[in-house]
């Protein structure tokens, strides 16, 4: 698959998520947002194939249960090395997940202005993956070097019938943990002279908020035109479709800079899985 043969911004994204080859996948997420951006792509043609039920991926890495994913200290080369691997492996789900709200639910009655943050966040996504890839590569590792863990798409999949779901799950409760996290990262990495790897997650923490942001915008939205409390459709949401609790410390003013308010979070830290 080239980037010229994209036929609509679906046809595009259906192609990226199928691709098995990543830099093929990263470079037709990047392009089909750049030609929608261009408007130079309709939102959907007759030639769009169709959507697949996982997305494409290369042999390795190994999927395993989360709960058998080694844990390793950031003291170490290779305990930074997993944890890069960990967040290439985020930021790979990352890709495919907001490339498949454009075409999982192109035919919803939302403003292209829905379709421009999603392309958005998509091409970014594609390129933190490249980031953290190249500086696995500087370590002398790979992706797919370790095993991963599948939860991100099963999240996916649980949501796959209702876009109002698929906000709360994904960008609401899965990038906001990011936000959550990402700070203490950094600083141990710094503790430890990783300066590189920390800058790496300075560019994702920055471009994480306004992920989340464009996720709340969406959310609230939808809320608003079927007459819904957000806080209390969120809550109702999370219990349908997300199995696990929502850990703290939160970031709540991160949180809160891309409009997702304690009122949403705080009550189900720990009623989530009830």
């Amino acid at each position: 698959m080239t980037p010229s043969s994209i036929t609509s911004l679906r046809g595009g994204a259906i192609d990226a998520i199928g691709a098995t080859d990543l830099n093929e996948k990263t470079t037709l997420a990047q392009e089909t947002a750049t030609r929608w951006f261009d408007r130079k792509l309709s939102l959907r043609s007759p030639l769009d194939a169709p959507l697949p039920d996982r997305p494409g991926r290369p042999h390795k890495p190994d999927l395993i249960p989360p709960t058998q994913v080694e844990k390793r200290s950031l003291h170490t080369v290779k305990g930074r090395i997993a944890l890069l691997h960990a967040i290439a492996h985020i930021e790979l789900n990352a890709v495919d997940l907001a490339l498949d709200i454009v075409a999982r639910f192109a035919t919803q009655p939302v403003p292209n202005s829905f379709f421009d943050g999603w392309m958005q966040v998509a091409s970014e996504e594609a390129k933190h993956f490249r980031m953290v890839r190249a500086r696995l590569r500087d370590l002398d590792a790979d992706y797919g070097d370790l095993p991963a863990h599948d939860g991100l798409w099963q999240a996916a999949h649980s949501t796959r019938n209702d876009l109002t779901a698929r906000l709360a799950v994904v960008p609401l409760i899965l990038e906001a943990r990011g936000l959550d996290v990402t700070p203490s990262l950094q600083a141990k990495l710094r503790e430890t002279g990783d300066l590189e790897s920390a800058a790496v997650l300075d560019v994702i923490y920055n471009d994480e908020k306004g992920h989340v942001a464009i996720g709340a915008k969406w959310f609230r939205f939808l809320c608003a035109r079927e007459r819904r409390d957000p806080a209390r459709t969120f809550h109702e949401l999370v219990r349908a479709n997300f199995r696990g609790p929502l850990k703290p410390p939160f970031n709540d003013i991160a949180r809160a800079e891309a409009g997702l308010t304690p009122s949403f979070y705080r009550s189900l830290t720990s009623t989530s899985n009830a």
